[in-house]
């Protein structure tokens, strides 16, 4: 069963990883898609994966830090399927690492800038559209990295990322009354280029691995699968979680 049918949805940092999955997996279960992100030529490529597969798709790219960005995304939407109903505000970055007493005020600040800000400013302007329609799905990606699990040397992405948990139960709470519901994904480690750069030898992976329960990480599909679960009808009455997608990272000990 189709359980997007007659939804549009949004999703940021659609060219590649959790994003480009979700987006695919969107457009397959029915829904109408927005897609966004930096790099026009992979959306593109995204835009005509979905389209050859029978879906409909359009991309805008730019960047999460503009509001003028946020505000767009949601504006093409309507402009050419006329609602929103789904966001998914998946852009993200590793942001700068390193030892947190070398971080630059300027690393911390576009963490911060993208992972944060760049997710409030894109619900911002979903959820004022979502409630022209009587409600909605707002999702955000943010991380087992600083809620159930530490690393040392990634400060500013663990900050930024947290406090996507707290923007969700705020927002949560604030629009319920209007049929808004508001999630947070905490996906444990997705093999996505994100991952490979900040753990490119076979001895890093082999660590990340045993971490998990399961003794493997995720694939970007597994997540989008999560991801569509909240976005569609079967979580009705589901808001303001911060859903722990992690393979078993938060209970290992061995």
């Amino acid at each position: 069963m189709s359980r997007l049918i007659n939804k549009v949805a949004l999703v940021t940092g659609a060219s590649s990883g959790i994003g480009r999955a979700t987006a695919t997996l969107f457009a397959a279960e029915g829904a109408k898609v927005v897609v966004g992100a930096r790099r026009q030529a992979e959306l593109d490529s995204l835009v005509s994966e979905i389209e050859a597969a029978g879906g409909q798709a359009v991309a805008l790219a730019g960047d999460v830090k503009s509001e003028a960005y946020a505000k767009a995304l949601v504006d093409l939407a309507v402009a050419r399927f006329g609602r929103l109903d789904v966001a998914f505000n998946n852009a993200g970055t590793l942001g700068e690492a390193g030892a947190s007493t070398e971080v630059s005020e300027a690393g911390w600040n576009e963490a911060l800038a993208i992972n944060l800000t760049g997710s409030f400013l894109g619900a911002k302007h979903q959820i004022a559209q979502m409630q022209k329609n009587g409600g909605g799905s707002v999702i955000f990606t943010s991380t087992f990295v600083g809620h159930s699990f530490a690393f040392p040397g990634v400060a500013a992405y663990a900050a930024s990322k947290s406090g996507l948990i707290g923007l969700t139960q705020a927002l949560a709470a604030e629009f319920g009354p209007q049929g808004i519901r508001v999630n947070a994904i905490l996906p444990g480690a997705v093999d996505t280029d994100m991952y490979r750069d900040m753990n490119n030898t076979a001895e890093s992976q082999a660590f990340i691995t045993n971490l998990h329960a399961l003794k493997r990480v995720a694939t970007p599909e597994e997540l989008a699968r999560s991801v569509l679960y909240l976005a569609s009808d079967d979580s009705t009455f589901v808001t303001g979680t911060a859903s722990l997608v992690d393979g078993g990272a938060s209970i290992t000990r061995t």
